[in-house]
């Protein structure tokens, strides 16, 4: 090999081991790590970050839209970088989610006027949220399929401070880390639950830990916006029996592990009798009977557990946690111990007053 030739070679290696150590060098300067809370604009995407303050906890906004994340013993964080403005996109990501403890990977915004903080939860660690309550049935999108919930936060951390608000979400049956998350299917599902948004305010593919340790790497793009392609087990699935009449009630009920049955009654006579799914279903029937309505759990045993969302007579809700009559509530030591609930932990029955 002649001289020339060996020259030019070196001068090309350490011309490309310059261009790299440049490149290492101008990525590292434009990440910018944070540690309390904030909010803000980094490589072309809205990022926000909060935390109450315990633990220890380090949110570094990377290039474009990365940020990684570590957290150790905290009490309460979330953070994720998106858009200062949600609304129907198909959101991409992709990374590693590493939770020691309670934690979600989701995709995280609220809305105003309705006051609406939403999660659409891909991944958790040893907790999966929101822990059953207020479950209303499935949504099916990005080859997955999703629980759809509604819970309530009172005097709680909001957007507009200290208020009370509902929290929706849509959880993943499987985990993952990485694909597509069409929110308009999520956003049209939770509709047809009655679970309207208001005035989209920031959204961002997140990380959150709570009374937990772990690390994120997370990095999020946008396929564009979304149009629906969706399914839903919606309230229009539903069941009937009953011996016909002028009053139609409707009973809205489903089971922790499925079987469970349960019996709508009038005038302490049977009406119906309807075996029950774990989603949450429509059961009607019609009678010419005329007193107290109730809804009774007949086969309790194992983790069989019932959840009546609510009843409607004649089109007329009655809403199950406002019945103090309950005596298949397990409370207090015993069942029938408390009230005002749509649970039925044992073989009993909630009340739901006369009909017309």
């Amino acid at each position: 090999m002649n001289g020339i030739f060996r020259r030019s070679t070196v001068a090309g290696t350490l011309l490309s081991a310059l261009t790299c150590a440049a490149a290492l060098w101008t990525s590292a300067a434009n990440a910018q790590t944070l540690t309390s809370s904030q909010t803000g604009t980094h490589g072309g995407y809205y990022y926000s970050f909060w935390t109450d303050g315990g633990g220890s906890v380090s949110f570094t906004l990377q290039s474009g839209g990365r940020y990684t994340s570590q957290w150790s013993n905290v009490g309460n964080w979330v953070g994720g970088k998106g858009w200062q403005t949600g609304g129907r996109r198909n959101v991409t990501y992709s990374g590693s989610f590493n939770p020691s403890g309670n934690s979600y990977l989701a995709l995280y915004g609220w809305t105003t006027n309705p006051l609406v903080e939403y999660y659409i939860v891909d991944s958790w660690g040893t907790w999966r949220p929101p822990g059953g309550e207020g479950y209303l049935g499935t949504v099916t999108s990005d080859g997955g399929t999703y629980d759809v919930y509604r819970t309530q936060r009172v005097n709680q951390p909001s957007i507009e401070g200290t208020r009370t608000f509902y929290q929706y979400w849509s959880v993943r049956q499987q985990k993952r880390v990485g694909g597509t998350i069409t929110t308009g299917n999520h956003f049209d599902a939770w509709r047809s639950y009655g679970l309207n948004l208001g005035t989209f305010n920031y959204m961002v593919m997140a990380t959150e830990g709570y009374q937990s340790s772990g690390s994120s790497d997370i990095t999020v793009g946008d396929g564009g916006s979304s149009s629906s392609s969706s399914s839903s087990s919606s309230s229009s699935s539903s069941s009937s029996s009953g011996g016909g009449g002028s009053k139609t009630i409707l009973v809205r009920a489903r089971g922790t592990v499925g079987g469970e049955s349960i019996s709508l009654r009038v005038n302490n006579s049977n009406v119906a009798t309807w075996t029950l799914s774990t989603s949450m279903q429509n059961y009607t029937a019609t009678t010419n009977l005329s007193g107290g309505i109730t809804v009774a759990f007949t086969n309790d045993g194992g983790n069989r557990d019932v959840q009546v969302d609510y009843i409607q007579v004649n089109g007329q809700t009655r809403q199950s946690e406002a019945q103090t009559y309950n005596t298949g509530l397990y409370a207090n030591g015993s069942c029938g111990g408390g009230s005002n609930s749509e649970w039925m932990h044992c073989n009993g029955a909630i009340g739901y007053g006369d009909t017309p």
